[in-house]
């Protein structure tokens, strides 16, 4: 994981826990909003890279990767 994301997690989980233990300005409660979108934004983009370097590959050693797969790239 990237420093970035893990400065980000921190955050989201240190906004979480004051949520919980004495509530949050609707500031907070923006910004909270705002980085779990980026974090969700990132979380899916690492996921398609993932997704789109996975190459189908039958018993006989044929690639057989479905072509709607190769647009992703």
């Amino acid at each position: 994981m990237s420093k970035d994301m893990d400065m980000l997690i921190k955050e989201i989980n240190a906004l979480a826990k004051k949520s919980k233990e004495q509530g949050l300005t609707e500031e907070e409660k923006k910004k909270q909003h705002t980085l779990r979108q980026k974090y969700l934004e990132i979380f899916r983009g690492n996921f398609r890279n993932q997704l789109a370097s996975i190459k189908v590959v039958d018993p006989n050693g044929n690639d057989v990767t479905p072509h709607r797969k190769h647009k992703i790239h």
